[in-house]
């Protein structure tokens, strides 16, 4: 970064005394009200003198930690073509996220949310052999995702800065190696750049591949809710997976019947209902754990091999009913097709299943058994035991089955991760109950194995001459997100506190008054300053009141401040202090840019 004062007299700067009517977090708040940024459209952000080189220096510390592990640069277009996109099926997988957008030959086109499909052709155009490789390769550049509904500033915009990475080896041993070496910069990255990160399992979603991890930020703004054990480890909710639940021994359990339930379509009605018709013999009370409520949701699934176009699927979803299904955990099971609720259609393409008294009868292997036609799929959620006993569906109004045994009067197709996970559930490694944060993600590193060699074509010759298909990896962080979360955690009522490694300037020199004395003083100060090479903004309005200096420095939150003023003009020295008015000295004025340079030296 250059060495040369940003002077507040020529720098493009407006600042703002009140917060913008539509910011909704602090960092969009503060980096609008300081001039670091200026929305242009829901989601969308000019960036400003002072935001670029916040940003060029969050750049350049991905740079330097990407360069000491052997990744290349390069650069891709934004605007991509259709055809490598359809042929993994994000074409249609990524939905509305992505903008769409026809030339005038009528082809299509995609502002491209991430890039896998072009890296994957770059290196098919280069490389043909095993001797080539691996090869990692980065950039950063922006990507575009149609946000339904914008928010968080920079946080979760319509347009934003990623750098995202990619390596191709010949092996998944090499492909492991990649992702510990990427994995690893990656944390030296975010210490750098001083932003809390936790590292978390997590599901690769539309990306594809095996094993993912995240790296969230915790802020309670932030729209990921993870999970940690006592044992330090994390995971992001949809990644979650519940433990075992033991077999409960059934030989006791009356058999099951049909009972009255009338007006009871809901798990409160039924609760009430049970409890008022049918009390248990022990004079327990029924509560909502002990039914077991059937939801009916149709998977939406591209084109495969078995099907020429996209087709929907009905799938059943069997829950404790004292526990919310969470459609995203729900939806992570089948990625990378999308679910949605069955509508009233669906339902009546089975005029076998009532509205609200849904039950296992009528679902998976029940009716498999009996030969029907298009059987739905029926899968239990984790938390179901083998021989647990339930208040079900009965498939006819009005009317519920009790003590139904999951393993002796039903059964199901398969497991699912299907409710919300509470506090004080039990961790995925056995050491104890979970606890829960929100986080922002500010990275993700995926193993993406042979799903896009496979899709695409990308096959090397190996030792033996044979061609086969490239181990791929894939690597993200989201660079202006990850600014917005440094400004959302470095600040306080007065504006922002920026780290010194991405500050704008490192040291921010006030002339306060209207004495020439003092402006000689920090005009020579100034000077000194950049022959040293500190990075120096200077407040030389020589009529703006020291209030509004010191209320700008203050909201600008350049770590360092010095003040030329009263007692320059009468004694000859220089005030220093940290943002937070902290550390303040007063030191003669020609003492003062090897104070102030000593004093930024402690802060890198």
């Amino acid at each position: 970064m250059s060495s040369q004062a940003l002077r507040m007299s020529s720098l493009f700067l407006r600042t703002l005394r009140e917060d913008p009517a539509d910011a909704d977090v602090d960092s969009a708040k503060l980096l609008v009200r300081a001039g670091y940024i200026r929305k242009t459209s829901p989601g969308i952000y000019a960036w400003l003198p002072l935001g670029l080189r916040v940003l060029g220096k969050v750049e350049a510390i991905v740079r330097e930690e990407m360069g000491s592990i052997g990744v290349q640069e390069v650069h891709l277009p934004a605007l991509l073509p259709k055809a490598p996109y359809e042929a993994t099926h994000r074409w249609e997988e990524y939905g509305d996220n992505i903008f769409r957008l026809k030339d005038r030959h009528e082809a299509d086109y995609l502002l491209a949310p991430t890039h896998e499909e072009m890296f994957t052709l770059l290196v098919k155009d280069m490389y043909s052999s095993y001797k080539d490789l691996p090869v990692n390769l980065y950039q950063i550049q922006t990507k575009y995702r149609d946000e339904f509904r914008p928010r968080a500033g920079l946080i979760r915009g319509r347009e934003f800065i990623m750098k995202d990475g990619y390596s191709f080896t010949i092996d998944e041993e090499g492909l492991k190696t990649c992702y510990k070496d990427e994995r690893d910069a990656y944390q030296r990255v975010f210490d750098r750049l001083g932003v809390k990160y936790v590292i978390v399992h997590a599901v690769s979603g539309p990306m594809g591949g095996s094993q993912s991890e995240e790296f969230l930020a915790p802020l309670a703004i932030g729209e990921d809710t993870f999970a940690q054990a006592p044992s330090g480890k994390a995971w992001n909710v949809e990644a979650l997976t519940t433990p075992e639940v033991d077999d409960i021994d059934c030989s006791a359990t009356p058999e099951m019947e049909a009972l009255s339930t009338p007006d009871s379509s809901t798990i409160e009605s039924l609760v009430s209902q049970a409890n008022a018709l049918h009390p248990r013999e022990d004079g327990r009370a029924w509560t909502a754990a002990d039914t077991l409520k059937n939801l009916l949701i149709a998977v939406k699934h591209a084109e495969d091999k078995d099907h020429d176009r996209p087709w929907r699927e009905l799938v059943a979803i069997g829950v404790p009913g004292d526990r919310q299904v969470d459609m995203k955990r729900l939806e992570a099971q089948f990625a990378p097709a999308e679910i949605e609720e069955a509508t009233a259609d669906d339902l009546r393409s089975h005029p076998e299943l009532v509205k609200g008294y849904i039950g296992p009868r009528s679902l998976g292997p029940q009716t498999e058994r009996e030969g029907a036609e298009d059987p739905i799929t029926y899968l239990l959620d984790r938390h179901v035991a083998r021989g647990s006993a339930w208040i079900t569906g009965a498939d006819v109004e009005g009317t519920h089955v009790f003590n139904a045994v999951y393993g002796r009067d039903f059964e199901a197709n398969g497991r699912v991760e299907a409710v919300e996970v509470r506090h004080g559930d039990m961790s995925p490694d056995g050491s104890g109950p979970l606890s829960f944060e929100r986080g922002v993600e500010i990275g993700q590193v995926f193993q993406l194995g042979l799903k896009y060699s496979n899709a695409l074509d990308l096959k090397v010759l190996n030792e033996n001459g044979k061609a086969v298909p490239v181990w791929m990896g894939c690597y993200g962080i989201g660079v202006s997100r990850v600014l917005a979360c440094i400004a959302e955690s470095h600040h306080d009522d007065r504006g922002l506190a920026w780290p010194v490694a991405v500050a704008p300037a490192q040291v921010h020199v006030l002339a306060t008054g209207k004495d020439p004395k003092v402006f000689e003083a920090a005009e020579k100060l100034v000077g000194e300053l950049e022959r040293q090479g500190v990075e120096v903004i200077f407040d030389d309005r020589p009529k703006v009141s020291p209030g509004v200096k010191f209320k700008d420095s203050e909201l600008l939150g350049v770590p360092v401040v010095a003040i030329a003023g009263r007692d320059t003009a009468s004694n000859g020295t220089i005030e220093i202090r940290d943002r937070d008015g902290s550390n303040s000295q007063s030191v003669p004025a020609a003492d003062a840019a090897k104070a102030i340079a000593d004093r930024v030296a402690t802060l890198v």
